[in-house]
């Protein structure tokens, strides 16, 4: 069940959910990582719990399917490709829900390296 505030709650169904609500203002590295910190205390505070991911974007609007560039890339590669590895479930404004076919992976790194950066 999605959190009723941003972070991380442990559900009663034993998963831990986590918000994470991206703002107007926020760009794609700020976003990127929250997000990467937020799993890292999801797995610190609830070791190899299921976690699922909520996504809400408030602004960030644009021709890639109703979002900027920035955040349709972020949503698609960055969520999708990179990180969905780490949840049972994602869901963003883009696609939904979607379960990850995989085992969620828990062997999370100590910090996100984001290309073009040292």
């Amino acid at each position: 069940m999605k959190p009723e505030e941003p972070g991380i709650t442990l559900s009663q169904d034993g998963h831990a959910a986590i918000l994470l609500c991206i703002g107007p203002d926020q760009s794609f590295d700020d976003v990127a990582t929250e997000l990467f910190e937020l799993l890292l205390r999801a797995q610190s505070q609830f070791p190899d719990v299921p976690r699922h991911l909520y996504v809400e974007i408030d602004g960030h609007r644009g021709d890639r399917t109703g979002f900027d560039a920035d955040f349709f890339e972020f949503q698609q590669e960055f969520l999708l490709g990179s990180m969905g590895q780490f949840f049972t479930m994602i869901d963003t404004p883009l696609t939904g829900s979607l379960g990850n076919p995989e085992a969620q992976n828990n062997d999370v790194a100590d910090r996100l390296k984001i290309d073009g950066t040292p």
